[in-house]
């Protein structure tokens, strides 16, 4: 499902392409809300048979930040995008504000952007484990299952196994380290099969 309007503006008035792009982004948001209501009932009608270990703890202070997206599970709701950042930062309320970005089909393309909230679900026993909204009142499971000691990768899983984000710092990540992950996330009963390496422009 690609959220993809015609463009009528041509060399018709700047009032008018405004509210094109307004309207392309109100339908993103649209299908990130499709997304986010298919994760939810996803988890609520499937369950893994081997429960998905997540990482004995994370600092969130050295969490917060801007992500680059290096590799993920095909979803209908990231449909066409490339360049995908994910930044969070903390709010005065103690949650994380969720800012996730893309280019639509290349590093040119119009900008698509979503904000969401996130938060820890039982602090006492595990940080690793969050929940990510984007939409009252759905929200989903954002379990970090794999973290660099240093904070320069992670990795974002779904207790169902549908879902997965490879996330780093930078635009690549070491082609060894890189390797010794995906063992890791296929010891956590992953179909690598399944994961797509996400393009991503040159660092500058």
């Amino acid at each position: 499902m690609k959220a993809d309007l015609p463009n009528p503006v041509g060399s018709h008035s700047p009032e008018l392409g405004i509210l094109v792009r307004s309207a392309r982004r109100l339908a993103w948001i649209g299908v990130w809300a499709l997304g986010l209501l298919w994760i939810v009932t996803s988890s609520s009608c499937r369950t893994a048979s081997v429960p998905l270990d997540v990482v004995g703890d994370v600092d969130l202070d050295r969490y917060l930040g801007r992500w680059y997206e290096i590799a993920s599970f095909p979803q209908h709701f990231q449909e066409g995008c490339v360049a995908t950042t994910a930044n969070y930062t903390l709010r005065d309320d103690g949650r994380i504000r969720v800012e996730n970005e893309c280019r639509d089909n290349s590093f040119d393309g119009d900008l698509r952007r979503v904000e969401g909230v996130a938060w820890v679900t039982d602090p006492e026993r595990s940080r690793a484990k969050l929940k990510v909204q984007f939409f009252w009142p759905f929200s989903g499971d954002y379990w970090i299952i794999d973290l660099d000691p240093e904070y320069r990768y992670a990795v974002v899983g779904h207790p169902s196994r549908d879902y997965l984000w490879i996330l780093a710092r930078d635009q690549k990540i070491d082609p060894d380290e890189y390797e010794a992950l995906l063992a890791r996330i296929a010891a956590q009963g992953y179909d690598l099969g399944r994961l797509n390496q996400t393009p991503q422009p040159p660092a500058p």
